[in-house]
């Protein structure tokens, strides 16, 4: 065995979901034989190819693959480097002398090179020829359900965050840095940080969380509200909003981690401040009786 050889899982891993942690948590499992765990994946956007909106975008991507399922090697590319690829120049540039793979994993339906024209059967017998198993890798059933990004697409868009956050494995996370708005929540008492989504991103329904969020002094429950600001400073883009409960300080130009645990209510207008302030209040009651149930640390 080579020095450097690796276990890669393969696949698009948009929503780091259980089916595609299956996968991953398959390829970590090859570090007691030796094998640097590894990822290929591509670039967000190749869900565009799909007509789909992404879960998250590439940066949280890479970051999950990193830091919850423990790849030491990633290889994320656009998918017109590859595209044009015949599947055995794709196993020999990408999986062999790139990767330096001994060992693949991906599910039943991954599919590469030109017009996707190879599948897992084909990477066997490729296998074969460059030298590396093979190991297909069954769906994930939750609930007789399978879990995929298609289904989490449709429940976290219709506001059905518990059951998305199941076939997550884990609550849905905004990673991303908190940006300068017009400060309103302040004159309220409620200031909060806002983060952007990307465009071509998936938005979860319009509405206030329940949340957690990480910040330099450690977790603290937090609301969050999703929606659109037609201001001059976010040119109409979807964001997220979240007042900190407990916290004091300036978090401009930090990235956060913002997880969502439970969808309290969709959107609303109010008739005055007095009006909407009142509603904050009860959400944020809402809130701490639900953060108890819940324990994040940082580790």
């Amino acid at each position: 065995m080579q020095k450097n050889a690796a276990a890669v899982a393969m696949g698009l891993f948009d929503g780091v979901h259980l089916g595609h942690r299956k996968v991953l948590e398959t390829a970590y499992q090859q570090k007691k034989n030796g094998l640097i765990p590894s990822a290929f994946t591509f670039h967000a956007k190749m869900a565009e190819q799909k007509q789909s909106k992404w879960i998250y975008p590439t940066n949280t991507k890479l970051w999950m693959l990193e830091n919850d399922c423990g790849m030491e090697q990633i290889l994320a590319v656009p998918f017109e480097e590859v595209c044009g690829m015949s599947g055995e120049e794709f196993v020999r540039q990408i999986l062999c002398e790139q990767l330096h793979a001994s060992y693949l994993c991906c599910g039943n339906d991954f599919r590469f090179g030109k017009n996707a024209g190879w599948n897992v059967h084909d990477l066997q017998k490729f296998g074969k020829i460059y030298g590396f198993s093979v190991e297909i890798v069954d769906d994930v059933q939750i609930d007789g359900i399978t879990v995929s990004s298609t289904e989490i697409r449709k429940l976290l868009k219709e506001g059905n965050l518990e059951k998305a956050n199941i076939l997550l494995g884990e609550p849905y996370l905004i990673l991303q840095e908190v940006t300068h708005g017009a400060q309103l929540g302040r004159t309220i008492g409620f200031p909060t940080v806002n983060q952007l989504f990307e465009g071509g991103q998936l938005i979860p329904a319009y509405g206030v969380y329940a949340s957690f969020t990480s910040t330099p002094e450690g977790w603290f429950p937090s609301i969050t509200n999703i929606g659109r600001k037609p201001t001059v400073h976010y040119m109409g883009m979807p964001l997220a909003e979240t007042y900190i409960d407990g916290f004091s300080g300036d978090l401009y130009g930090e990235k956060l981690q913002v997880i969502l645990l439970h969808f309290i209510r969709p959107e609303q207008k109010f008739s005055s401040v007095n009006e909407l302030t009142a509603q904050m209040q009860k959400d944020l009651k809402a809130c701490r009786q639900i953060s108890k149930s819940f324990h994040y640390s940082d580790t």
